[in-house]
């Protein structure tokens, strides 16, 4: 296991400063120009592997479902590239070798792709509105428990302050004995 700089991997610790910016002077003698470096942390890449709770549940959940998964790539790859170029070969080949004017059996095939399609479309959306709402729900659960938390720890400073105040500048009084 290797170590890593602190703050570089791990959420829970504060980021390291970045490296001063380093600075070049163009052949021509110009002014020196101030490059960035590349730890900064706006310039670095997200973490892949950080997902909000929510979406890991929800991964687990498609995971363990068989007709969701299958779903899930029948989705995936319609809506790529590599389906509009293999309808655009197999029309072509249809058209031109396989059947001629006017295409009825093309036409039928088209249709019901089309049916199926739009249903695949339809249960992402669902499935999208679901996740949604579910990460609106946890969101708003963790925003209330922060919210008591820092209602609790601002109670608990004003008590210390007036505390402290108490003891600093009403100083108990003596009386003789």
């Amino acid at each position: 296991m290797t170590t890593t700089e602190q703050g570089a991997d791990h959420p829970d610790r504060a980021p390291t400063q970045p490296a001063p910016p380093t600075q070049t002077r163009p052949a021509d003698g110009a002014a020196p120009a101030t490059t960035a470096t590349s730890d900064e942390p706006h310039t670095r890449p997200p973490d892949p592997t950080r997902h909000h709770p929510t979406v890991l549940a929800e991964q687990a959940r498609r995971a363990e479902d068989l007709q969701l998964h299958i779903a899930d790539k029948i989705t995936a790859f319609a809506g790529s590239m590599n389906f509009v170029y293999l309808h655009i070969a197999l029309f072509a080949i249809w058209m031109l070798f396989i059947e001629s004017s006017p295409w009825p059996t093309l036409t039928l095939i088209v249709s019901l792709e089309a049916i199926f399609l739009s249903t695949f479309v339809m249960i992402g959306q669902n499935r999208q509105a679901a996740f949604q709402q579910a990460k609106a729900d946890h969101d708003f659960t963790e925003q209330e428990l922060e919210l008591k938390t820092n209602t609790q720890l601002t109670r608990e400073i004003h008590t210390l302050t007036t505390e402290l105040h108490n003891r600093l500048l009403d100083p108990p009084t003596h009386q003789p004995a």
